[in-house]
């Protein structure tokens, strides 16, 4: 589990992340051949985000692609809230919120089989969504994308950081092994209707578990 919450307030800054097992890509040589691989995989994921309104939706494309599980779907495992648990004011403002108007936050990792490819942080106005919604959000574990899919929401992207690079060799370990971080790229996001109205604030972390098929793809570029 995440010691805290993933997000330190203010400017929604990086917290720590665990490492959630072992990253199949850190079985890949120190090499710069091995390196521009990995970069290029990263930049693959950062594509495959950028171009989906859905973070569910696109990590379910990554784990498809990637042959991650034998069934590609995400599904959220909600993560327990210290009990004191504010609404930043960042977020209430990207949300065009009142002080007293009722936010939720919702904090949950993203899994594709038996992998955890994201830890996503999801602030949300639940007089924005209908009933079924608030109901689905609160009494399961259902990511968050596929609950509000009804609204046919649109991703305005506030932030975008890769947070890790294996090029030219930063982040490597001993052994002569590549060594990812456990976390290597978050984007921050206000999502909205169709009418643009925002309903809710994201930030998402994605682990080194979506690194987790590098073996495959380096045999592949081998060929």
């Amino acid at each position: 589990m995440v010691k805290g919450a993933l997000l330190a307030m203010g400017v929604l800054g990086a917290g720590m992340l665990p490492a959630f097992g072992p990253c199949l890509a850190a079985g890949l040589p120190d090499t710069p051949l091995d390196r521009a691989r990995v970069l290029l995989v990263v930049q693959e994921l950062e594509i495959t985000l950028l171009t989906h309104p859905s973070a569910t939706l696109a990590l379910e494309a990554w784990c498809a692609t990637h042959h991650m599980a034998d069934r590609p779907v995400v599904v959220a495992r909600k993560m327990t809230l210290p009990p004191a648990d504010p609404v930043p004011g960042r977020v209430r403002a990207d949300l065009g919120a009142s002080a007293t108007q009722p936010i939720r936050h919702r904090q949950v990792q993203l899994v594709c089989g038996t992998h955890v490819l994201s830890v996503a942080d999801n602030w949300y106005v639940p007089d924005r969504l209908t009933a079924q919604m608030n109901a689905a959000l609160d009494g399961t574990d259902a990511a968050f994308g596929h609950v509000v899919a009804p609204l046919h929401f649109s991703r305005d992207r506030l932030e975008f950081a890769r947070l890790w690079s294996p090029w030219p060799g930063g982040g490597q370990g001993a052994g002569g092994m590549i060594t990812p971080p456990a976390a290597i790229v978050r984007q921050r996001a206000v999502l909205r209707d169709t009418h643009g109205r925002p309903f809710s604030e994201v930030v998402e972390t994605y682990t080194d578990q979506t690194l987790a098929f590098m073996p495959a793809v380096d045999a592949d570029y081998a060929h």
